[in-house]
């Protein structure tokens, strides 16, 4: 089952949130605690994963980004809710909606689904910055910044 379409909360990227393709991810046993849930944590690092795959399907490989201009991107800032549990073996699908875009920084709305519940939810604010001083700097250009497709 498909998660259901994204809200339509005004951004700066052009009135719309921008969605990102999903992410697929299965729930391996080192992904559980001693509960036989998804440990709370990696639905971070699902976040992270599901934000590199987007990256590079924008044609953007973080090492050759850093590699060839000095940028990287950073978590500034992040919220996070959980609504219901993921298990061993389930099939997440994790969404990303650009809601805000500036200059130096994104904000990012991303979701994990089962199916069509929602498990958990966050809001992250992703900076961009020069690698050698961490100071900011302008992002480079994306296409679902921009509606633009590459």
């Amino acid at each position: 089952m498909v998660p259901p379409e994204p809200s339509h909360a005004a951004s700066a990227a052009g009135g719309q949130p921008r969605r990102i393709p999903p992410w697929t991810i299965r729930v391996y046993w080192e992904d559980t605690d001693a509960g036989g849930i998804v440990f709370y944590a990696n639905y971070l690092k699902y976040f992270e994963r599901a934000r590199t795959e987007w990256l590079r399907s924008e044609g953007i490989s973080q090492q050759h980004l850093k590699d060839t201009t000095g940028l990287m991107f950073v978590v500034v800032q992040t919220s996070i809710r959980y609504l219901a549990p993921a298990r061993l073996d389930d099939e997440l699908h994790i969404t990303t909606e650009i809601i805000d875009s500036g200059r130096a920084s994104m904000t990012l709305r991303q979701q994990a689904w089962h199916g069509a519940t929602l498990l958990c939810e966050g809001s992250i604010r992703i900076g961009c910055v020069e690698a050698a001083t961490l100071r900011p700097a302008r992002m480079p250009r994306l296409p679902a910044l921009t509606g633009t497709s590459r």
